[in-house]
């Protein structure tokens, strides 16, 4: 379900954990995307600060799968839609 979300939102997606927890700290996140099989340590920076700002997570199995979502050959840990 959440792989459609990202296909439906593809011109208002932040792709990566990095540019996620940037966007984030602006305000400019409705929802964040999180892979299950990615690498804790990598997720749980983007946890903690969409809790704080109490932005709804969605979790997904494969990292894979949400960076073909999103039109990329790569996996993706975390994907932001913008709000």
């Amino acid at each position: 379900m959440s792989y459609e979300k990202v296909l439906q939102a593809n011109d208002h997606i932040i792709i990566g954990t990095k540019q996620t927890l940037k966007a984030l700290r602006n305000n400019e996140v409705k929802e964040v995307i999180i892979a299950d099989d990615a690498d804790r340590y990598v997720t749980d920076k983007v946890l903690i600060a969409a809790q704080e700002k109490n932005v709804p997570v969605i979790n997904v199995k494969s990292m894979k799968k949400l960076g073909k979502a999103c039109g990329i050959d790569v996996g993706a840990a975390a994907v932001a839609i913008k709000g």
